[in-house]
């Protein structure tokens, strides 16, 4: 019983701290990346549709992006999105493909990249702490029921708090790692 409920927990806090890396990999850092367009939505045939299923995005040099969109007559919907994601991007139309020029980040830009930054570790570092709380009411709700012993209960708090401490440093180092690369100029 208390070794279900100790990986439950840590089944759920590795995802957080997988969402937590994958929410920072899509911040921009200065160098142009696909995942920079990820959370674009398009409206194309009266549903919005993520970029990356509608078109080939490609990473020419590191300074620019290009889309191609599979169906050429998107392409004015591809820039109005582009332009509607609020990323800071300018992008130009050059026939059937939308080029994506990636500004160099200012400073104050970066210190705001760096303050989300922190904000979504935090958020995941209170997520984690949830799943604790949680796997810890699971086990004294055992325990009460009689299904394992005051020992094993105290025993499976320290296990999941030895968790909790591992996948809250993992998320303090993705955070400082892309701090890190925001900041280098």
């Amino acid at each position: 019983m208390m070794d279900e409920i100790k990986a439950e927990a840590e089944g759920r806090m590795k995802k957080s701290v997988e969402s937590v890396s994958n929410e920072l990999f899509g911040i921009r850092s200065g160098k142009a990346t696909t995942a920079l367009l990820d959370n674009v939505k398009v409206d194309a045939y009266g549903q919005k549709t993520s970029l990356n299923q509608m078109a080939s995005i490609s990473v020419p040099d590191p300074k620019s992006l290009v889309v191609q969109p599979w169906d050429k007559n998107l392409v004015g919907n591809i820039v109005k999105a582009i332009q509607a994601a609020e990323l800071g991007f300018n992008p130009q139309v050059e026939g059937n493909i939308v080029r994506v020029p990636v500004p160099p980040l200012s400073e104050e830009r970066r210190l705001d990249l760096a303050r989300i930054c922190k904000k979504i570790g935090e958020e995941g570092k209170v997520a984690v702490r949830n799943i604790r709380r949680d796997a810890n009411e699971k086990l004294k709700k055992a325990e009460k029921d009689k299904q394992i012993s005051q020992d094993e209960q105290h025993k499976g708090n320290d296990l999941i708090q030895k968790a909790t401490d591992e996948y809250s440093k993992e998320i303090d180092e993705l955070v400082a790692a892309k701090e890190k690369e925001i900041m280098s100029v």
